[in-house]
């Protein structure tokens, strides 16, 4: 039977949703696990229009119910102004009762961004969503510098995570390098989350 690593993101433009696609495939290049895609909704400070049930295109919205059935989780989000964008926390600002029951304790998680401009704040935002995680008492994963194209990119790819450059106008593609680490960072997180399993 196979396990499932929560691939959860948003994705204003699409390119988060790219890496998220990517992440994915690299945990399903590991045997006996599966990507469980998942968005989340926008958010606005005043609500004038009810978004959807269901998003009109990408992944479904996250339920607390993916969390719990989750062995891993790869986390998502588009850079603003050095942190993760407010979906993403306002989600994340939902899970207490998760974090009141443990039920993400010791699970491994990675983390992805994608962001317009070189410097426009990739690392600042791994580490922003890092740190709700660690409170969830997580096992932070990263990109090791043993992956050649960490050394090698002239674009996205982090040791905190995967990651991208879009381009001030958004059309930059996703460079074979940011492939490959986002790749990478998936079946790391699968393999950790397999391994972890089978000594539990």
């Amino acid at each position: 039977m196979s396990q499932e690593i929560l691939v959860l993101y948003y994705s204003r433009s699409g390119h988060t949703a790219q890496l998220a696609r990517l992440v994915a495939r690299g945990i399903e290049e590991v045997p006996g696990m599966r990507a469980r895609l998942r968005q989340v909704p926008p958010v606005a400070p005043v609500t004038e229009i009810a978004q959807p049930p269901e998003p009109e295109d990408g992944a479904p919205y996250a339920t607390k119910q993916d969390l719990l059935d989750c062995a891993g989780l790869a986390l998502g989000s588009p850079t603003r102004f050095g942190n993760m964008a407010a979906p993403l926390k306002h989600f994340l600002d939902t899970t207490g009762a998760e974090w009141a029951s443990g039920a993400l304790v010791g699970k491994p998680a990675a983390l992805f961004t994608s962001t317009s401009t070189m410097h426009g704040g990739q690392e600042s935002t791994l580490l922003s969503m890092a740190l709700p995680l660690l409170h969830h008492g997580m096992l932070l994963l990263g990109v090791p510098y043993t992956e050649p194209a960490l050394s090698s990119t002239q674009s996205g790819g982090t040791p905190y995570g995967a990651s991208h450059v879009a381009g001030t106008k958004g059309d930059n593609p996703i460079s074979e390098h940011e492939r490959e680490l986002a790749r990478a960072l998936g079946r790391r997180l699968a393999d950790t989350a397999r391994k972890l399993a089978a000594g539990a």
